[in-house]
């Protein structure tokens, strides 16, 4: 079960003017189940993407980063799931363009105006002819309130929808930003998540929507872990539609480019928490603070070396307070001049660790009780400057095993 985490309502999911979707059951790996999404963006939008830096990335990544490339106008997206379309040689890449190619052509644009996307198996070869039988059902359920049947089509092993949507005031216009992701295990991402896609009806040119957008990854799928494994598949993608009357925001320094960027990195971090919180297994929502580091990058080093230690994980599914594993992970995190006496250790409201050794005061029975929680906040204190940073994980349960065992079958 997902901790604290249910179904988005799709009466609070907002469209965005100049966005349509359609989803179809195409049976790319399993009959009766919603597994191609297929947006259209009106003409004029603009789009950014941040992509995994795993070196065997898939297919459609490639193809994403070359269309995106050329500077061509985003006019669709194309997502399927159980297949990633990763591992698959030359007849991977021919897939994807193929996939470009059959959509552009149903919707008359040209094919590098199309990104495709896949998730599931890797080193499997993607069905293409399921896959392109499937292009002309999802458009012809084309509308701009479909966001809660595209959350649901997109999913894997997620066991919930994430989606979540806001309206802003940007400037003297409202603005509608509303995202979905999907996302539950192979969760480390070096830039985003496993997939997502937040879109919105303010105009925004393309540099500056790509510094948003790298903003938002940073600031929320670029701080969880599931399990320390970055997919090959990993996507983040935001568009501007464009559709709304005020003028493009051309500038960073632009008053309304903080107000739009506030919104987008909410989005983002709802959406990325709830990745966590839908962790394959998971039963504890985990956030690492790490304060007084050197360094953002020093504290990034400290939270995820917590983050990924499976002996912490599981402690922690146990709830055990076997707290000596956080420290010596905080230990592990490669920092050669770390001095351990100025560390200090929190669970919670919990002062377990100062200046390196146990707090006089701490009983074991006060750690039980913060790991019986769902929410368990670890802040560590390192003592070595003024820098901090948030990572959220989950613990690492049976369920985790049963999940990656069972997967292909």
């Amino acid at each position: 079960m997902p901790v604290n985490l249910v179904a988005p309502d799709p009466a609070q999911l907002r469209a965005v003017a100049g966005v349509e979707l359609g989803w179809a059951e195409a049976g790319i790996r399993k009959a009766n189940r919603k597994d191609l999404l297929v947006i259209r963006v009106a003409a004029g939008a603009t789009a950014a993407g941040v992509f995994t830096q795993n070196r065997f990335c898939a297919a459609p990544v490639v193809v994403c980063r070359e269309h995106l490339a050329r500077g061509s106008a985003v006019r669709a997206l194309v997502i399927n799931t159980g297949n990633a379309n990763a591992g698959t040689g030359p007849t991977g890449m021919q897939n994807a363009h193929l996939t470009c190619v059959e959509t552009a052509r149903l919707l008359d644009v040209a094919p590098e105006q199309v990104l495709p996307f896949s998730t599931g198996v890797i080193l499997e070869p993607l069905p293409i002819e399921r896959l392109l039988a499937g292009l002309a059902p999802a458009i012809a359920r084309f509308a701009p309130d479909h966001w809660a049947q595209a959350a649901e089509t997109i999913m894997t092993t997620d066991t919930v929808p994430k989606a979540a949507s806001r309206q802003v005031k940007v400037g003297t216009q409202h603005v509608n930003v509303t995202g979905i992701a999907k996302g539950a295990g192979m969760i480390r991402p070096d830039m985003a998540t496993m997939l997502g896609f937040v879109a919105m009806d303010a105009a925004v040119t393309a540099p500056v929507l790509q510094a948003l957008t790298r903003e938002a990854a940073d600031r929320s799928f670029n701080r969880i872990s599931v399990d320390g494994d970055t997919s090959t598949n990993d996507s983040f993608v935001v568009i501007a539609s464009g559709a709304s009357s005020a003028p493009p925001i051309a500038s960073t320094g632009d008053p309304r480019y903080r107000q739009l960027a506030q919104a987008i990195n909410d989005v983002a971090t709802q959406l990325a928490q709830a990745i966590v919180r839908d962790g394959e297994g998971a039963t504890k929502f985990m956030e690492i603070l790490v304060e007084g580091a050197g360094s953002v990058g020093e504290a990034s080093r400290v939270a995820y070396s917590i983050a990924h230690s499976p002996l912490v994980k599981t402690a922690f599914f146990a709830s055990d307070p076997n707290l000596g594993r956080i420290l010596a992970a905080i230990g592990n995190s490669g920092i050669g001049d770390l001095d351990a006496n100025r560390v200090q250790l929190y669970l919670n409201d919990v002062w377990v660790a100062r200046d390196g050794g146990r707090h006089p005061d701490y009983r074991e029975e006060d750690g039980a009780r913060v790991l019986k929680g769902a929410e368990i906040l670890v802040r560590v204190q390192l003592g070595r400057g003024t820098a901090s940073t948030t990572v959220w994980t989950c613990d690492l349960s049976h369920g985790y095993v049963s999940i990656n065992a069972d997967y292909r079958s």
